[in-house]
């Protein structure tokens, strides 16, 4: 491969994409760009208290960038059907460490789930990494259910069971919601019977209700969401801080850098709240353009599926576009107070290594599909010979 291609910015092979592809990828810097802006606002007074450098976390996520930008160049540019064939591998390695992190001692815990694991310095969160994989071996799964026997349905089934169970444990119930309704909207959009997915979808609810009934502090997080004012200094602080924030941007945002809440009144703003100071600084009129950017984005997700001539390929972009735009929709539903409190990221936007691997490695996924789907094959000009033709020619 040319080592050009694997830096955006002198890949000249873009011109030659078909044209949602390159809008795809537009798209997408423009995303990452926008993000960047954002975190460094929301991610500055937290890090001068904890580390006496504004930036801290800014030059981190930067650092985390550029190295996700080359695996993002070097997968737009690798065919599909390659990474399909290793895909299965990368699940079974992010399933093994999602365990690992269960184990007591190895298992790093923040906020009261052990969630990641260290390699070093370097903080590993396996349920992060493992979305984009879920969600091609879902589409190998589905795209070929027809031709699968029952032993090999049901072993990939039960290891998709795995990784939720595995998640759920952490505990991680909004990883786990995602991914599950990622899976089951694949297979869906797949076609499989409904006598198979509506049985799943009422397993899915039960798991997830047994889930709030056991662990108190998603139960807190229930009845907070109902009422946060009712405890608003306790259960409820989050979320009404999160809705002073957005309130406070009103149409056109108190302006960059100017937010209040960030000053240490909305608790985790650079991560799972960071859509709140967006909207303080920027008011509806840039949580509007925001919204308006990922309608363009599932609109031309919406097309390369359409376009898709090969089922696995239609199912990769409809499961890359769940994932990214559903956690967008999940997480400003949260900060927004339209759903329960959860702690998913904002891709693209929130601080975190693990996050932003996960989403351009998505993002990659959707425009290499893109190039498979539209752009046209090369046809022979020279009608193939017959075996006795090549036989005719040999001798």
């Amino acid at each position: 491969m040319n080592l050009r291609r694997l830096i955006p910015i002198f890949d000249n092979s873009v011109t030659s994409w078909a044209v949602e592809a390159r809008l795809l990828r537009w798209l997408t810097l423009i995303w990452l760009f926008f993000g960047l802006i954002v975190l460094y606002s929301a991610s500055y007074p937290v890090a001068d208290a904890r580390h006496g450098d504004g930036l801290y976390y800014f030059k981190r996520q930067v650092i985390w960038v550029l190295v996700s930008l080359i695996g993002f160049n070097f997968i737009v540019n690798l065919p599909l059907r390659k990474i399909l064939r290793v895909s299965h591998w990368f699940l079974g390695l992010f399933l093994l460490l999602i365990f690992v992190t269960l184990i007591p001692g190895l298992g790093k815990k923040a906020f009261d789930a052990a969630r990641w694991i260290a390699i070093g310095p370097i903080p590993i969160q396996p349920s992060e990494l493992i979305k984009p994989f879920l969600v091609l071996q879902s589409a190998r799964l589905f795209g070929q259910w027809e031709r699968l026997t029952w032993r090999v349905r049901l072993t990939w089934l039960g290891i998709f069971g795995l990784v939720l169970l595995g998640i759920l444990a952490q505990p991680n119930l909004s990883t786990t919601a995602l991914c599950g309704m990622t899976i089951w909207l694949i297979a869906l959009a797949a076609g499989l019977p409904f006598k198979y997915l509506g049985g799943t979808a009422i397993a899915g609810v039960l798991l997830a209700l047994a889930s709030i009934s056991i662990k108190e502090y998603q139960r807190k997080r229930v009845m907070s969401f109902l009422n946060p004012w009712a405890d608003a200094t306790g259960d409820g602080y989050q979320l009404v801080q999160s809705l002073l924030a957005v309130g406070s941007g009103q149409t056109w945002g108190a302006g960059y850098g100017f937010s209040q809440q960030k000053q240490f009144f909305l608790p985790i703003q650079d991560t799972d709240f960071i859509f709140a100071i967006f909207a303080e600084e920027f008011g509806f009129a840039g949580s509007l353009a925001l919204l308006l950017m990922l309608a363009v984005f599932t609109t031309l997700g919406l097309i390369v599926a359409l376009k898709a001539k090969n089922p696995i390929n239609r199912l990769v972009a409809i499961g890359i576009i769940i994932v990214m735009i559903g956690q967008s929709l999940l997480h400003i539903g949260v900060a927004t107070g339209a759903l329960p409190t959860t702690g998913l990221p904002l891709p693209m936007f929130s601080y975190g290594g693990n996050s932003m691997i996960a989403s351009l490695v998505a993002a990659a996924l959707l425009i290499r599909v893109a190039r498979e789907s539209s752009e046209a094959e090369v046809v022979p000009l020279r009608r193939p010979l017959t075996n006795n033709g090549r036989q005719r020619r040999k001798l």
